[in-house]
């Protein structure tokens, strides 16, 4: 029987973007390990559990859009993880749209590369209100002036696409240490906890229109055995309750449905609402 889910503090929407191999998985990893560690309410998974589809296991990259839970004191977050190789774009706008606010991840070791631009650039035209940024592989990197350098880069980058480029929180850590660190008291874990506190303060909670119809985008459907077919998107407006009965839109002729059931990351939830 899944567990219910307890709507105790604000929802945000968070999520990984940047260029192919730059750690954006490693960092969703090494968030859930270290606020797991640091006893936050986490649904705990390793890089080999969020890229789980097999072709991404055998090429060691992001195909598939993957979404992760975590907590902070202040509150509850979805964490998108985002495919950065260019095969794979339209699977990345599919993430960026769900997003409250973007974690840029850029290595340190490489600067801006082509998809940390196409990425800070869409994140923008999909209207991502704000980006921080995650400098990572700084443990490879002995001089501290190249770190600046890079960090400069991306300030400039996020300011030309319209973003606070001077105000954006810039972390300096290392997602693979930090996941293999064994106390929240480690210098690279606690990177980890500055920027779980960055991601509380600097990436405001969304006003959430429920006033208005219910609406959610379909982004996937399953069909599961013993419940039929199952939607999963986020709810844009609007509120949802079990046993309502709601119209699927599109190029096909209108139909209607009743909800049997609502949940998110495996919790059963009484009512959907919007974001």
């Amino acid at each position: 029987m899944a567990e219910e889910f307890k709507r105790d503090r604000p929802h945000v929407n968070v999520g990984t973007i940047g260029h192919v191999d730059h750690g954006k998985t490693t960092l969703t990893a090494a968030i859930l390990h270290v606020l797991n560690m640091a006893g936050k309410q986490v649904r705990l998974r390793g890089v080999d559990q969020i890229d789980n589809a097999p072709e991404e296991r055998a090429r060691g990259i992001t195909i598939n859009i993957s979404h992760n839970e975590y907590s902070t004191d202040a509150r509850h977050y979805a964490h998108i993880d985002a495919p950065g190789h260019a095969d794979y774009i339209k699977n990345m706008i599919t993430g960026a749209a769900q997003m409250d606010g973007a974690i840029l991840v850029v290595a340190a070791t490489d600067g801006a590369m082509p998809q940390t631009r196409e990425h800070v650039l869409l994140a923008k035209q999909v209207g991502v209100p704000k980006i921080l940024v995650f400098l990572n592989k700084c443990d490879m990197v002995n001089d501290k002036e190249m770190i600046d350098l890079v960090e400069e880069e991306i300030r400039e980058l996020l300011t030309k696409q319209g973003f606070d480029g001077a105000g954006t929180p810039v972390i300096r850590g290392s997602a693979l240490k930090a996941l293999e660190s064994k106390s929240v008291d480690d210098e690279w874990a606690k990177k980890i906890l500055e920027l779980a506190n960055a991601l509380d303060t600097y990436i405001p909670i969304p006003v959430r229109d429920i006033s208005k119809p219910f609406l959610m985008p379909v982004e996937d459907i399953f069909s599961i055995e013993g419940r039929g077919t199952v939607v999963t998107g986020k709810i844009e407006r609007g509120v949802v309750k079990i046993d309502e009965e709601v119209e699927i839109v599109g190029i096909k002729p209108t139909q209607k449905s009743t909800v049997t059931g609502i949940k998110m990351f495996n919790k059963n939830l009484k009512e959907g609402m919007a974001g």
